[in-house]
């Protein structure tokens, strides 16, 4: 469907703000009246929720970040369909733009945001669930391994290119990815200096 120039706009927009509400952040104010950015790792995510919080809280955080990736994609998907090259570009940028919300939130000052890893897992698993499955896999065995979920964040999105390029068979998809995980790399640039010194934390 050819939704025009301006309804693509609107919806990317839509989707930066709703991937830009620090989930994590609110619920654990709310419950907790504990600022994520001030403990633990300072990250919003659901790994420092869970830290602060326990699991319930860890897994909340997790629901609610992966559906603020789910739910612009899912309705880009819906208006935009799949077929051509144009139209899965403009997928995959509606998707990014709520994952990018993630990492830089406007409500925070485009600071302090996560890591990202739950709002892809969101975004793909619309856009490419079997890919996203292959992805949990690998995040699993090396969680199970090595006892470190950046580590485990970290493959998974290196083996998410090929998974989703193998599951999608086009080079637009897997481009997409590619741009998903490299950000998500970026993001864990400190996590792997901690991981090449030892001292990153076990689960």
């Amino acid at each position: 469907m050819d939704i025009g120039i301006s309804a693509l706009i609107a919806l990317t927009a839509g989707a930066y703000l709703l991937g830009a509400i620090p989930f994590g952040l609110l619920i654990t104010n709310y419950f907790y009246k504990t600022d994520l950015r001030v403990v633990g790792s300072g990250n919003i995510g659901a790994t420092n929720a869970r830290r602060v919080g326990g699991w319930p809280l860890g897994l909340a955080t997790l629901a609610l970040d992966a559906a603020k990736g789910a739910i612009p994609a899912g309705i880009a998907l819906l208006l935009l369909g799949k077929d051509g090259h144009g139209a899965q570009a403009a997928v995959f940028i509606v998707a990014f733009a709520a994952f990018a919300g993630h990492l830089y939130p406007v409500y925070l000052g485009f600071k302090t945001g996560g890591k990202g890893v739950s709002t892809a897992g969101g975004c793909f698993m619309v856009l490419s669930p079997w890919a996203l499955i292959s992805a949990i896999a690998v995040f699993i065995v090396v969680a199970a391994l090595g006892r470190r979920v950046s580590a485990a964040s970290l493959a998974a999105a290196a083996a998410l290119p090929a998974a989703v390029f193998l599951a999608e068979n086009g080079v637009i998809p897997a481009a997409g990815a590619a741009v998903f995980s490299a950000a998500v790399i970026w993001r864990h640039r400190e996590n792997i200096a901690r991981l090449a010194n030892g001292t990153e934390p076990r689960l």
